[in-house]
């Protein structure tokens, strides 16, 4: 007789073997399809209701797949790869998901074959150390500090998002950005840091060519007294505070008995006299702009305004951060400590500017900016946030050129020589192994295949075509204008990407592949809702017979 096998089918669900690595590379390939076609400059929209009821049009890879809710455990992970390319290169988040669609759906045929999964994956890392080796071959480099070539860089790179149709104006916003809060940290390299430096301030109204990089920063707030303060300073002297210009309240209960009226007034003179000091010690260094992050009273108020100084309070640490970059300012946290060497005297101007309801607070003219500030006008909030998510990914390529100043064709060049180039070296990979690196080679048409299928074009005359092209490892540079859908060569068209991405892009999507493939079985420990007042299920014995019968997962 057989020995029971003990199943436990409320908390725990199993299923294992080929059918998970079915259900797997079906759940990659259906994401992979909800964003095929939003690759290429000829792409279409998708528009999203997200979670709090709001649209949003967009064809940013990483945008759309962020908005889905998806229950697969696979799926789940292809998204994640969208998000790790968004926030490592931020360019690329649809290609490294077609690409490892790909990658998981010619696999499926040995799968079937009873291949074992590390085989596959050995394969496809030889694969993959091969692909980088052809794109060193293939890179050229270049000087970032060319603006006509980072223009034509960052438009081939943007070149597929909505806000093309504005010509230059996002890449132009993008270089002056970039090139602006870049740090040099030794040895020829340089260091961009997009998110605290630079700010995206959206403020609806007015057209898209009004947008312009400030050379100084912008908040959103105004003077703490409008009439007595100053709301334009030519060369103002500015003093950053952390600390409150208020009197401290009591952190627990305090209890004062008084037993004289006067007592009173000595305890009120106390405080007046604490916050005098403070505002004396900020009044040494002859500032006309303090700004705190925290609280500053009436009395605070009083002092300053008649000292003639501006004072702005309750300020974003982050923005505050950015202040100190741009004019060279110290962020300080007592004002008794206060230096000369911590006021800040970079800047040329600080003015209030009221910009439709809203009151815009601008300190800029700086002489030398490491943050700055990208002032976008629009006609509507969608048009706005969709021009933001282009500018990021724009703002990313700049910074990745700026870190690493290579190039590879775009137009799926590159991935036709990497597949030209495996073909060729698949002949020389020994055993088993053969077929799935052949398959790897086959898998990078990928993206070529559906720039083409984007455009509206013959595609199997034009993959032909292009594979005969690249047949011999040569015409590294010819590629699909995803304009047109014409075969054209690269450096004419000027459609280029960065290193950086491609490199990523291969990696991220190959590993990921690998990751997958190598699943061969999904545990479930989530418990199903109990119908209220039944008890807790008893694990039901069955024999072994009945547990490989029985399905306990759906497909």
């Amino acid at each position: 007789m057989q020995a029971p096998v003990l199943v436990l089918k409320d908390s725990l669900k199993r299923e294992s073997g080929t059918k998970v690595h079915h259900a797997n590379i079906q759940a990659s390939k259906a994401v992979a399809d909800i964003i095929r076609t939003t690759l290429g400059p000829r792409s279409m929209l998708k528009m999203l209701l997200d979670a709090s009821g709001g649209i949003v049009v967009t064809n940013d890879g990483n945008a759309i797949l962020r908005e889905l809710d998806i229950a697969h455990p696979a799926a789940k992970s292809m998204i994640e790869l969208s998000r790790t390319q968004d926030e490592e290169v931020g360019d690329g988040t649809t290609s490294v998901i077609i690409l490892a669609g790909e990658m998981l759906h010619v696999a499926e045929a040995f799968i079937e074959k009873n291949y074992h999964p590390t085989v596959i994956c050995r394969a496809y890392n030889k694969a993959l150390e091969d692909a980088i080796a052809v794109l060193d071959k293939i890179a050229m480099v270049i000087d970032p500090n060319d603006r006509a070539t980072m223009l034509g860089l960052v438009k081939s790179c943007i070149g597929t998002k909505f806000t093309s149709q504005f010509g230059d104006l996002i890449a132009d916003l993008a270089i002056d950005a970039t090139t602006t809060v870049g740090v040099d940290i030794g040895q020829g390299l340089r260091d961009v840091d997009i998110k605290n430096y630079i700010k995206v301030e959206k403020v609806p109204g007015g057209q898209l060519e009004d947008s312009r990089v400030l050379k100084g920063v912008m908040f959103n707030k105004d003077v703490v007294a409008p009439g007595k303060m100053r709301r334009k300073i030519v060369n103002p002297r500015i003093i950053l505070l952390d600390s409150p210009l208020e009197y401290k309240k009591g952190e627990n209960q305090t209890n004062a008995e008084l037993l004289k009226e006067e007592d009173w007034n000595l305890l009120l003179r106390m405080e007046e006299e604490y916050i005098e000091e403070i505002c004396m010690q900020i009044l040494k260094f002859k500032p006309d702009l303090v700004i705190t992050e925290k609280g500053l009273s009436d009395l605070a108020c009083h002092y300053l305004s008649k000292h003639g100084v501006s004072a702005i309070r309750r300020l974003r640490k982050t923005d505050n951060n950015r202040i100190a970059r741009a004019c060279g300012a110290v962020i300080v946290n007592r004002p008794d400590e206060l230096q000369e060497s911590d006021v800040g005297t970079g800047a040329g101007l600080f003015e209030v500017k009221k910009i439709g309801d809203e009151f815009f607070a601008f300190i800029v003219d700086c002489k030398d900016p490491k943050a700055c500030t990208v002032l976008l006008r629009g006609a509507s909030k969608d048009l706005l946030n969709e021009v933001e998510r282009n500018l990021q990914d724009a703002m990313s390529v700049a910074r990745n050129i700026i870190k690493n100043p290579k190039l590879v064709p775009g137009g799926g060049a590159t991935e036709l020589t990497v597949s030209a180039t495996l073909k060729q070296k698949s002949s020389s990979v020994e055993g088993i192994e053969k077929w799935p690196y052949e398959a790897a080679a086959i898998a990078f048409e990928g993206i070529p295949r559906t720039l083409a299928q984007n455009c509206g074009i013959n595609v199997i005359r034009t993959m032909t075509a292009l594979q005969g092209k690249h047949a011999n490892g040569e015409n590294a540079w010819v590629g699909i204008d995803g304009n047109t859908g014409a075969i054209t060569d690269m450096k004419e068209g000027k459609i280029w990407d960065a290193y950086n991405v491609k490199a990523q892009t291969f990696k991220t999507a190959i590993e990921a592949a690998c990751m997958l493939l190598r699943i061969d079985d999904i545990v479930s420990g989530i418990k199903k809702k109990q119908a209220p007042g039944s008890g807790p299920s008893k694990p039901k014995i069955e024999t072994e017979a009945d547990a490989d019968g029985e399905q306990i997962l759906p497909d």
